[in-house]
């Protein structure tokens, strides 16, 4: 299939689905002599990984990375970089039911119309596990960053009507409770919403917010390869996701010039703004302030309750879905979210290089 490939020079390859054997990416055109290891990529796997609290799946898999190529003795090689997690824990059986039938909210009817052929099990390709690759590219994007001087944070803001409140915001919270939340009280108050829901068998949507410090300006390309733009589509690739926001977003709409341009000023010999209203970027090129990337998710459509949709062959009828679903999207896909954020940067850094001319000749003329 077409589109399981993401980037220009630092490029990513997805492969795998839910019910295979195994799950992994190839990622492309990362330098040599970067520090990669497999305990390294775990721990951003681990933050994706199901089965860690009740408002996740009960889907018990290690997702335990197997780096096979492309890294010697903990860096890497300039040759591609494949890895592989196992898949351990599919119950097929769960999803024999749903051969013959569209479950609503769910791509089924597009595979099938698209392909003549699906797998039912799990979803596939658009199963949340593909998504595994995702985050092992994206390792590898951040650890480039991170020696270039960029850091994320990412977090769920949002989950239904319970939001975050700002002046409570606390990064060392993200990582103590089971939603990823950065304030303790919208964490319980989203917890007891969620329960509520998992009793009434449903399921709710999300956002979730990045924020990236440490970009140099200039980052991007002004016409089609925007730093938003390049941004907005690979976070618009994850599943579930339906819409992104940069700095204020939708709000601009009913903003005023004078209040939503960010003056420039000097601080200590620096260009600095004194409102971040563009999130970051101006012109499709980062202007040095924070990247604010926001990201709604959509309800998990995978519920508990009966729903009408059609068979294969046409016909109304109810479903019931079984199996082990999330009752919320929006946790599990805050390291996905960072992840191909980071992938976007770390390839245009690298289209940046070439910008100028004297960029060139300081790495050649030596």
């Amino acid at each position: 299939m077409a589109g399981s490939n993401f980037g220009e020079i630092l490029r990513i390859s997805t492969w795998g689905e839910s019910h295979g054997a195994a799950v992994g990416a190839v990622i492309d055109g990362c330098p040599s002599g970067l520090d990669i290891n497999e305990e390294y990529v775990q721990g951003f796997l681990n933050r994706r990984r199901p089965g860690q609290s009740a408002f996740t799946t009960q889907r018990s898999e290690a997702d335990a990375v197997n780096i096979m190529s492309g890294v010697y003795e903990g860096k890497t090689l300039g040759t591609p970089i494949s890895m592989m997690v196992e898949n351990q824990s599919q119950i097929s059986k769960d999803y024999s039911d749903l051969e013959n039938i569209y479950r609503p909210g769910h791509a089924d009817y597009g595979f099938q119309m698209k392909y003549g052929i699906r797998d039912h099990r799990g979803g596939g390709r658009s199963s949340g596990r593909e998504t595994i690759g995702r985050v092992m590219g994206g390792a590898v994007a951040e650890k480039i960053l991170e020696k270039l001087g960029v850091s994320f944070t990412a977090y769920v803001s949002k989950i239904g009507n319970v939001e975050i409140d700002r002046s409570r915001f606390d990064k060392n919270e993200i990582m103590r409770n089971s939603l990823f939340m950065p304030d303790c009280i919208a964490a319980a108050e989203a917890e007891a919403y969620l329960s509520d829901l998992i009793e009434k068998k449903d399921s709710s949507g999300a956002e979730v917010e990045c924020i990236v410090t440490g970009l140099k300006p200039g980052i991007g390309e002004p016409v089609f390869d925007k730093l938003d733009a390049r941004i907005a589509g690979a976070v618009m690739s994850i599943g579930g996701v339906k819409a992104v926001e940069i700095g204020d977003g939708c709000a601009v709409s009913s903003a005023v010039g004078s209040v939503n341009n960010d003056k420039f000023r000097m601080s200590d010999g620096a260009v600095t703004k004194e409102t971040n209203h563009a999130g970051g970027i101006l012109g499709g090129m980062s202007d040095g302030s924070d990247i604010i990337v926001r990201v709604s998710f959509k309800p998990t459509p995978s519920i508990y309750q009966r729903q009408n949709t059609v068979t294969k062959d046409g016909e109304d009828t109810e479903i019931e879905i079984h199996g082990r679903h999330d009752p919320i999207i929006a946790p599990r896909a805050v390291v996905v979210v960072e992840s191909m954020i980071a992938l976007a940067i770390a390839d245009l850094y690298m289209l940046n290089s070439v910008s100028r001319m004297d960029r060139l000749t300081d790495i050649y003329s030596k």
